[in-house]
């Protein structure tokens, strides 16, 4: 059984929450926010390296699109695909029940540094000729993420 990754996400946060926030308060937000992304972030990576050698899509579109499948499961994000190409996948996130959720249990900052914080590492683990820009996400307050994914050939 598939469990979705927002549920994920949910259970994973009883644990990192408060590990976090000790960690915070230990050596301090900036040090220990660096601290967490570093980690997670080597984490992810490999995550997004897996992931996409396991795709049966042949084009950086495909790929992506599937990815985004994946991370909205469970009725998770609300998106637009804007562009679609072999060299391209350009998305707007609408609704994202991942940021509700940390906003729900009070810590909608730590939801950008334990969700959003994922997503340039994972890329990163896409490979070399990924690239991805993101210039605003809901989870820091703007209206929609804009996830703009492209080859770095082209």
């Amino acid at each position: 059984m598939d469990i979705p990754l927002i549920e994920q996400i949910k259970i994973q946060a009883r644990v990192l929450v408060p590990l976090v926030k000790a960690l915070q308060a230990e050596l301090g937000e900036e040090r220990a926010n660096a601290l967490v992304r570093g980690a997670l972030g080597a984490h992810y990576r490999k995550l997004g390296e897996r992931w996409w050698r396991a795709q049966a899509g042949h084009d950086l579109g495909e790929k992506v699109a599937s990815c985004f499948e994946a991370f909205a499961a469970g009725d998770a994000l609300d998106y637009e695909v804007l562009q679609q190409s072999p060299d391209a996948f350009d998305v707007n996130v609408t609704k994202c029940r991942y940021a509700r959720f940390y906003e729900e249990i009070g810590v909608p900052e730590l939801g950008f540094l334990l969700v959003c914080s994922a997503d340039f590492p994972m890329a990163e683990g896409f490979g070399a000729d990924v690239r991805l820009t993101r210039t605003q996400t809901i989870m820091q307050g703007a209206s929609h993420c804009d996830f703009r994914y492209s080859s770095k050939k082209t």
